[in-house]
């Protein structure tokens, strides 16, 4: 009974983070699209059921917030789970850098770097943008994890947005 019971929490604490990362994206929609996205990833996560209307269409996946640094590179930030997957998987090129916020819920945020060398004020601005879109955005000091896109890989099965990388520093801003 141990055994089981400490997998069920195993299994609970993951669903919980997966929640709080949903709970994050709702605080930071904008707009109907927005609310759209997120209500099609918990209806493939079985949250919620799909009521069949014929008026009811998938909601596709927006595109990333697009943002440029003063010295020119652009950072590409997803607003919800769905988008996080898109972006760091399939849009980022595997030499870009990929931000996100150490241990808490927020969004994947990408400095592409289109084969340049990332200055040190293109990687503080677009640590300083993960750290806006994320639940900390409040904090004085949020440590922001980065390292290239190739470090970045999805367990097979895991929730929307859900990823694990290696070879990262942390950058306090």
């Amino acid at each position: 009974a141990e055994e089981k019971l400490n997998e069920q929490i195993d299994l609970a604490g993951k669903e919980l983070v997966y929640l709080d990362s949903v709970l994050d994206a709702l605080a930071r929609a904008e707009n109907e699209r927005d609310l759209a996205e997120i209500r099609a990833a918990l209806k493939e996560q079985g949250y919620i059921r799909s009521l069949r209307s014929k008026k009811e269409k998938p909601a596709g996946i927006s595109e990333p917030l697009s943002f440029t640094t003063s010295d020119g590179f652009t950072v590409l930030v997803g607003r919800n789970n769905r988008q996080n997957d898109k972006l760091t998987l399939k849009l980022a090129n595997n030499n870009d850098v990929w931000f996100h916020v150490k241990n808490i819920p927020g969004s994947h945020t990408v400095l592409v770097t289109d084969g340049r060398s990332p200055t040190p004020t293109a990687m503080e601005e677009a640590a300083v943008l993960a750290a806006q879109h994320s639940k900390a955005k409040g904090s004085g000091q949020v440590p922001v994890d980065y390292t290239q896109v190739r470090n970045v890989s999805k367990p097979q099965g895991s929730r929307p947005g859900m990823v694990i990388y290696v070879n990262y520093k942390t950058i306090y801003v």
